[in-house]
């Protein structure tokens, strides 16, 4: 079995030790002057030479050679993680008085150190403030911050830092020369960026793409983390650039369905954002941009990163100027049309517009009091008004485009909610069946549910008096300029008691969503847009 790659290629060193020279070099001159520290503390990211260092170190202060796959009695690694009970600690006071067999100096490796109990680490207090003049302590942690002062107050400190790209990009050519893997020089880099300073984890996938083929190229590296092409990240970015809401939700429907995870997607667009800031070519106004870097800082660790990134990509996109409401108040309104466009509960039918809903068995004295009563309307004035009139069907009619406006008529009176998604649906019209190419999954799951697929075919076939096979695919999403706009429909000007969803005023003008709203509305299905 062959050995790890960052094993093989680990400094042996001080002088080969690359990106930590403020540290190397004062560790370098403490050991010409014999000015060696009794305790020392390493802190900083993961894979950046904390441990290298500390074992280096160890082994020249005892004037020894280090060879990584040799051991020393004198010199002592502990994992912290896996030793960190206050008893563990006693055995170290008590053993750290004992001579050394054959160095000069009994050295102390102690990685992960932040793991100690508070317990574990009152022992050691006492053991690091006055340690036998034989003993070196030499404490590694990735997070200081968890460290009590007492103890890093008796250490000398150093801050290692995340490595410079350039310079992990020469190690791994160096690497990937001696090795003989063929590698581009952008798969290079993209290998240094995604290590983030950290020389192991760079090494590592090295070590992991090296048998993708003869030569590993940007396409393989990309391929093994999962990332995104370039191009889909560009025009996601355009499309927030340009407030295209519709868009923008084809985008992230697209990257979903090549399997790219939305952690990486908020990572990479986090990235590009920072470079535009830093190029001073920033396509967002400042606001906007700081507020989506901010979420987009919280949706690896989310619950539901695939939403909260869908959220907080839509609010940038409906945030154009012009538009009505705070960027809190907008995020608030699309939040609540997605999440009742998900909701799996029954349908309920409810009456053509949302201020008019009442509860089931309201009381007649709770009611507000309408206008006068009229007397009634001829047919065609009903109609004219949206009234629900019974449906004549008319066997003449053809099935084409022509009757679509009509079955859309049909839907909206009997199930608005069905109607939103409908309507945003391209129908193609064969002998006996009609077809609806739906630009999303979601919308053509949610039309092949058996109900209300039942639904849509007895309307269709009371519009057109024939009996007409309906499917659903996925396909092409409809423009807005395509999508066919009608009228509201008033309430029934009678007192029948109607079905309900949503409590809300009965009386007052009819108010329309926010055309910005709307859009997402027509995207992801129907619902009621609550005040904030």
């Amino acid at each position: 079995m062959g050995q790890a790659l960052y094993r093989t290629y680990r400094s042996k060193k001080l002088s080969e030790i690359v990106g930590q020279e403020h540290i190397t070099d004062a560790l370098s001159r403490a050991l010409q002057k014999g000015t060696v520290s009794h305790a020392y503390l390493f802190t900083g990211p993961r894979g950046v030479g904390k441990t290298s260092i500390a074992r280096i170190l160890a082994h020249e202060i005892n004037g020894l050679p280090y060879q990584s796959d040799a051991t020393n009695l004198d010199i002592i690694e502990i994992d912290a993680a896996s030793n960190r009970r206050i008893d563990e600690i006693r055995d170290l006071r008590d053993k750290v008085h004992i001579a050394p067999t054959s160095a000069k100096y009994k050295v102390y490796i102690i990685d992960e150190v932040h793991m100690l109990t508070k317990e574990a680490f009152n022992a050691l207090l006492k053991t690091l403030e006055e340690p036998p003049a034989h003993v070196v302590f030499i404490l590694a942690t990735t997070e200081a911050h968890k460290l009590p002062e007492t103890i890093i107050s008796r250490t000398q400190r150093f801050a290692f830092k995340p490595v410079d790209p350039p310079k992990v990009i020469s190690h791994l050519k160096y690497i990937a020369g001696q090795e003989k893997i063929t590698i581009d020089d952008d798969a290079l880099a993209l290998i240094a960026a995604h290590g983030e300073g950290s020389f192991r984890d760079s090494i590592s996938l090295l070590d992991q793409i090296r048998n993708t083929g003869d030569k590993v190229t940007l396409a393989d590296v990309q391929a093994v983390l999962g990332i995104a092409p370039k191009e889909l990240i560009e025009q996601l970015l355009d499309a927030l650039a340009n407030h295209d809401p519709v868009s923008t939700a084809g985008l992230l429907q697209k990257i979903h369905h090549q399997g790219h995870e939305p952690a990486q997607i908020a990572r990479q667009i986090g990235t590009e954002l920072r470079q535009q800031l830093l190029d001073g070519a920033a396509t967002l106004p400042s606001d906007q941009l700081l507020v989506l870097l901010a979420k987009l800082i919280e949706i690896p660790a989310s619950a539901d990163p695939r939403s909260l990134l869908e959220i907080a990509l839509l609010d940038t996109a409906l945030a154009a100027p012009g538009v009505q409401g705070t960027p809190q108040q907008k995020t608030t309104q699309v939040s609540k049309v997605m999440h009742e466009s998900v909701r799996t509960k029954p349908e309920v039918q409810v009456e053509p517009h949302p201020s008019t809903f009442h509860k089931t068995e309201q009381k007649a004295s709770a009611a507000p009091k309408g206008p006068p009563e009229k007397p009634p309307a001829a047919a065609s004035d009903t109609s004219a008004a949206g009234g629900d009139k019974p449906i004549t069907p008319n066997t003449n009619i053809p099935i084409d485009q022509s009757i679509w406006p009509d079955i859309l008529a049909a839907i909206k009176q009997r199930h608005n909610t069905l109607y939103s998604i409908v309507r945003a649906t391209r129908p193609n019209f064969e002998p006996g069946i009609i077809t609806l190419e739906c630009g999303y999954a979601f919308h053509q799951k949610r039309l092949n549910e058996t109900r209300n697929k039942q639904v849509l075919s007895e309307l269709i076939t009371q519009v057109t008096g024939q009996d007409i096979q309906l499917q659903c695919v996925v396909g092409e999403a409809l423009g807005p300029d395509e999508a066919i706009s009608l009228p509201p429909a008033l309430p029934p000007a009678t007192n029948e008691v109607v079905h309900t969803v949503q409590k809300t005023p009965a009386a007052g003008p009819v108010k329309q969503l926010d055309p910005t709203v709307a859009t997402i509305s027509n995207i992801f299905g129907g619902a009621e847009v609550l005040e904030s």
